[in-house]
């Protein structure tokens, strides 16, 4: 295990895009929202993906440099072309752009097309609630080309993890919020379960013929993810495909040389709107701090030490992380270092 300090990680990260031809702004966004995601003890979202951006953008899947721009507009809504330049990049412009718009008009809705890895989508509900903000993200496209995931009762490949995230602001206490996939796992830590030889949880996956399967290696033999909480993460899995890819019109912006099989149809959709639309913040505030503090004194059940809010655990890894370092696993340092080789920087 590797322990390096937030600056440091963050230092090493950004070198890395600078190398690999991002420029200044683009290598600070990534870095900033790789080593978040590290910090609140996302790792699947922090550091590990890194080498896949480095060979994009060799393969010329990235456009490193680009920026996104805004192709259609109203008052409370934008669909926004990331211009295939780094997911990060694209989703923060789209979402500070919702914040703008729902900061004068009360709500809005953004659309983002033709842009790679979007990283955590929690980063950007997370944006929304420090402006005193409900946000929300929705996001699909990734099984057009290379489907991973069963539908309900379904023993064949046609949908993906198709992520949601959202967030409510509070007062004192940490914002609500949520982000995860709407299978049963990410795809992330089924591919580092088969690296690392390790099994799965049961209901994660099936093998080929739909048999639920604990080995990971299943899925990598056509196999495929199961929805999270049966037929129920199912129509979620579903309405993520329709708010991410249907809505946006994906499909119509697909450059069949960029963003790879995944990413290429990629559409995501950010809503945001006061938290304050219906009475004084202060109030909203008041109410909300009571929630998380009326559940967090509920008495935990056998086997569990306490009883959280969604959002508690990031919050406290955040600042678990910034006081004692970030842990990193040796096979994710490991192909960490050899992309920095890759583009000329060599890390000790």
């Amino acid at each position: 295990m590797i322990i390096k300090s937030e600056k440091e990680l963050h230092g090493l990260v950004k070198s890395i895009l600078l190398a690999a031809g991002a420029d200044e702004q683009n290598a600070q966004e990534v870095a900033d929202h790789l080593v978040r995601s590290n910090l609140s003890g996302v790792d699947t979202h922090g550091i590990w993906p890194l080498p896949i951006y480095v060979a994009g953008i060799k393969d010329d899947e990235i456009r490193p440099a680009a920026k996104p721009s805004i192709l259609q507009e109203t008052a409370t809504s934008a669909l926004v072309t990331g211009n295939w330049t780094f997911g990060h990049v694209a989703a923060k412009y789209a979402m500070e752009l919702a914040i703008s718009k729902a900061q004068s008009q009360n709500v809005a809705v953004v659309g983002i097309v033709q842009m790679h890895h979007i990283g955590r989508l929690g980063h950007y509900v997370e944006m929304a609630a420090a402006e005193k903000m409900v946000g929300m993200v929705w996001a699909g496209g990734y099984s057009e080309e290379a489907p991973a995931s069963v539908p309900y009762g379904g023993s064949r490949r046609v949908l993906h993890t198709n992520p949601i995230s959202i967030g409510m602001p509070a007062g004192e206490e940490s914002a609500m919020m949520f982000d995860w996939a709407t299978t049963a796992l990410s795809g992330v830590k089924v591919d580092n379960a088969y690296h690392r030889n390790e099994p799965l949880p049961p209901n994660a996956i099936v093998d080929k013929d739909g048999v639920p399967t604990t080995n990971a290696a299943d899925f990598f033999d056509g196999g495929g993810h199961l929805p999270f909480g049966g037929h129920k993460g199912y129509t979620l899995m579903m309405t993520t495909e329709f708010l991410g890819r249907i809505f946006t019109g994906s499909d119509s912006y697909v450059h069949a040389q960029r963003a790879g099989a995944i990413m290429r149809h990629q559409g995501v959709t950010m809503i945001a709107f006061k938290a304050d639309l219906f009475q004084p913040f202060a109030d909203y505030a008041a109410r909300a701090d009571e929630m998380e503090q009326r559940v967090r004194a509920i008495p935990p059940a056998p086997g569990f030490e306490e009883v959280l809010a969604p959002g508690d655990m990031e919050a406290r890894s955040r600042e678990q992380r910034r006081r004692d370092g970030i842990p990193i696993a040796d096979d994710i340092w490991e192909n960490f270092t050899k992309a920095a080789a890759s583009v000329g920087v060599n890390i000790e």
